[in-house]
């Protein structure tokens, strides 16, 4: 049967995905989260299972159809009417970062010489929410498994700096708690490393740039369907070159082939969470298969992807990463002191 070759990429992925999940419960402090765990030992079995045909088809079904489905399943937990309530004061905010994000990012990718869609990814991560947008863009784009590990790992090592020097800056400059809530929240990329920053400065600011954070989770929404019209008409100008006909060029690259789907699924489940009352452990367990299933994804990621590959792209990416998100901390202090928010 053809579904029995699609067992051993996902059972190795869900193994990956549940030791990350261990070591993330031992850590006394959640520094890290276990998507980027998970990824990283994929990328250190990748040493050892590369050479095996086995596990391909499960893991790029893991990798895609699953991360699809996680991303559906996040819309339940977020509720639009709340967090627009509470985004209000962070709106201007993040319009600015998501502006210095992709504007800043386009330049910054294109000074140092990189592909377009590992650029963008890493500027998605950076301005939107981490590992979810970079997989939500990298599904709609056809990224490589090479771009989406290393815009998680240049995405995973600011934030790690940031949950140490976040707090000391804003004590530094005798930042209220929701200032440094809204700073936080739109400054500091996974959800994970939000969390652990926000309440690291007091528990008043972490409820807050939860909140904050949650709302810049719905900026996914625009920004794949702008990213998915952008990758059709890429295809239709290298349909061009290739001198297809236009009955070729209609049945090759359709909007229907290449729009994201699974985006009106997330968009469907935060309507239902937005119009009726969910009970809160059904939220609760959704998101958490939510979280689950991206873990697995993000593994089958990492067992796609090999350092040695990484290692051509040499250092850029990381500066790229570094540039954006020292901009986006720079402009949002400044756009809160505009404001008087600080």
């Amino acid at each position: 049967m053809k579904i029995l070759k699609f067992f051993p990429g996902i059972i190795i992925s869900v193994g990956v995905a549940l030791l990350a999940c261990w070591l993330e419960s031992l850590l006394p402090i959640h520094l890290i989260g276990s998507a980027v765990i998970a990824m990283f030992i994929g990328m250190i079995l990748n040493h050892f299972l590369k050479d095996s045909k086995a596990f391909a088809s499960g893991l790029k079904f893991t990798s895609k159809k699953i991360l699809k489905f996680a991303i559906i399943l996040l819309g339940l937990s977020l509720n639009i009417t709340t967090i627009l309530n509470v985004g209000k004061m962070s709106l201007t905010v993040m319009i600015f970062t998501l502006l210095t994000c992709f504007g800043g990012g386009y330049f910054i990718g294109k000074a140092l010489g990189l592909n377009w869609k590992l650029s963008n990814l890493i500027s998605a991560g950076t301005g939107i929410c981490g590992g979810s947008a970079i997989a939500a863009i990298a599904t709609t784009i056809d990224a490589d498994d090479n771009d989406v590990a290393y815009a998680m790992s240049a995405t995973f090592l600011f934030d790690m700096a940031m949950i140490v020097l976040f707090p000391l800056m804003g004590r530094a400059l005798g930042m209220t708690d929701q200032a440094f809530g809204i700073w936080a929240g739109t400054a500091v990329n996974d959800t994970s490393s939000v969390v652990a920053t926000g309440y690291a400065f007091s528990e008043g600011a972490g409820d807050f740039a939860t909140m904050v954070k949650l709302t810049r989770t719905l900026a996914i929404i625009p920004t794949v369907i702008v990213f998915a019209f952008v990758q059709l008409r890429l295809k239709r100008k290298e349909a061009l070159a290739a001198r297809l006909d236009g009955s070729e060029l209609k049945a090759n690259f359709s909007i229907g082939k290449i729009f994201p789907w699974f985006i009106l699924g997330f968009l469907a489940m935060s309507a239902v969470a937005s119009l009726f009352p969910i009970p809160a452990a059904i939220v609760s367990g959704t998101k958490s298969a939510s979280k689950f299933l991206m873990v697995c994804a993000l593994a089958a990621i990492g067992l796609n992807t090999s350092f040695s590959s990484m290692k051509k792209a040499g250092i850029r990416p990381m500066i790229h990463g570094f540039i954006i998100s020292a901009l986006v901390v720079v402009v949002a202090l400044v756009v809160e002191i505009a404001m008087g928010i600080v």
